[in-house]
């Protein structure tokens, strides 16, 4: 809706809701940059850096992105390691806490997996992140969970309030974010009592930047594993076993949640029951046409689609990193494998499906797959009274707390 003064007073905001408003003129870019300023909340990210950084992205450009961000993740560096030196604890874990959040944000829009810098970036992001951790006394500690030769770097919060055996609260990210940044989950769990384990699956984080491992549909492969080492940490009660997935992880999650039967609740946020249906619905019909014509004529409409459009173009070799594919239409076939069609229904544990009016990314995914439960289930719908209604709640993460910790504190 364009603006205007006799409907919004304000013209800067150009529609009823804040979520009107963009930093960036491109709606992937300027939802990954809100994920970056809704951190501010914890003190991982700060509203001027932010917005000094936003000056410098030209919409769609990979490369403006990457470079805005590393430098002000590299300026961040250099100060908490000033203040380190002085033996300034405090000033130097938070300053260190900000520049991992800007470390990965330099990551979280770029599809180059031979530059040099996403290594750099990833092994810089994870020792400030740590050593965060050890200035700070935050109860986080760097575990590695085996994984078929390999493992899933991923960090285990432990519950200070906690009492006798607590319940534990395993999450992941979808296809961009990372799990360190998702404070609103692992931080809330913890003032109430539960345990938390935040987990880099392949694909994700470190995982794929560091240890070359790529997304898999059958994510219950994945979990299995991660539930093994959490049902052996002290102070867990096997029993009460919660798992969370956020974008894409709204498919990984329950797929998990078909198959691995110690969990007690499951949370989709937002539900996905067709991830390869919801790619293809922001796409031109004719790509989903050409896709019913085999590969060449699919891989040709694709790159067609890509040399007009700079997101398209980032989007089909980002996702093709991360899945561990060469071409457009193995990288979609890929995608149809992410079907909850038939495996939804195998899901016994209580499970919540998350949704939001501004659901921009997986529209009408999350009451399919709540249809589909025939498991015990809950519907939790962000609306703009909420101020929560973006995409896994960018910009009310206070909201999306508060609501989804009400369920789990019920049913973990």
């Amino acid at each position: 809706m364009t603006a205007s003064p006799d409907l919004w007073p304000n013209p800067l905001i150009p529609g009823p809701h804040w979520t009107s408003h963009r930093f960036i003129p491109s709606e992937v870019m300027d939802d990954q940059f809100k994920h970056q300023l809704s951190m501010m909340f914890f003190g991982m990210s700060d509203l001027g850096e932010c917005l000094e950084v936003a000056a410098q992205i030209a919409p769609d450009d990979e490369e403006s992105w990457i470079r805005a961000w590393a430098a002000l993740a590299g300026r961040i560096q250099r100060r908490a390691e000033e203040w380190d030196s002085k033996g300034r604890h405090i000033s130097a874990s938070s300053t260190y806490l900000r520049a991992s959040t800007y470390w990965r944000a330099s990551l979280l829009h770029c599809s180059l997996p031979g530059d040099p810098r996403v290594r750099e970036y990833a092994a810089a992001a994870y020792d400030a992140y740590n050593r965060y951790l050890e200035l700070s006394g935050y109860p986080g500690e760097f575990v590695r969970i085996p994984y078929e030769g390999s493992f899933l770097p991923s960090y285990l919060y432990r519950s200070p309030v906690a009492q006798g055996p607590a319940p534990l609260l395993i999450f992941f990210q979808g296809r961009d974010a990372w799990a360190e940044d998702t404070r609103w989950i692992y931080d809330n769990a913890i003032r109430r009592g539960y345990h938390c384990l935040a987990v880099q699956g392949p694909g994700q984080g470190n995982a794929l930047r560091l240890n070359g491992l790529t997304f898999r549909h059958d994510w219950e492969n994945v979990v299995t594993p991660v539930v093994d080492i959490a049902v052996q940490q002290n102070g867990v009660d096997p029993d009460r076993i919660g798992l969370m997935g956020l974008s894409f992880g709204g498919y990984l999650a329950p797929r998990a949640a078909a198959f691995e039967q110690r969990l007690k609740v499951c949370v989709a946020n937002p539900g996905v029951m067709q991830w390869g249906e919801s790619i293809l619905d922001q796409l031109p019909e004719s790509v989903s046409q050409a896709l019913a014509e085999g590969p060449e004529p699919f891989n040709a409409a694709v790159a067609a689609l890509a040399a007009e459009s700079q997101l398209v173009d980032w989007f089909i070799r980002d996702s093709s990193w991360k899945h561990g594919v060469k071409t457009p239409y193995e990288l979609f076939q890929e995608f149809a494998a992410c079907d909850l069609t038939g495996v939804a229904e195998r899901i016994t544990c209580r499970t919540l499906v998350v949704d939001g009016s501004e659901e921009q990314f997986s529209e009408g995914q999350a009451r399919q797959l709540f249809d589909a439960l025939t498991c015990p289930k809950d519907f939790l719908h962000f609306d703009a009274e909420s101020t929560a209604q973006l995409h896994c709640q960018n910009g009310g993460t206070a909201a999306a707390a508060e609501f989804t910790f009400d369920w789990l504190d019920e049913h973990l």
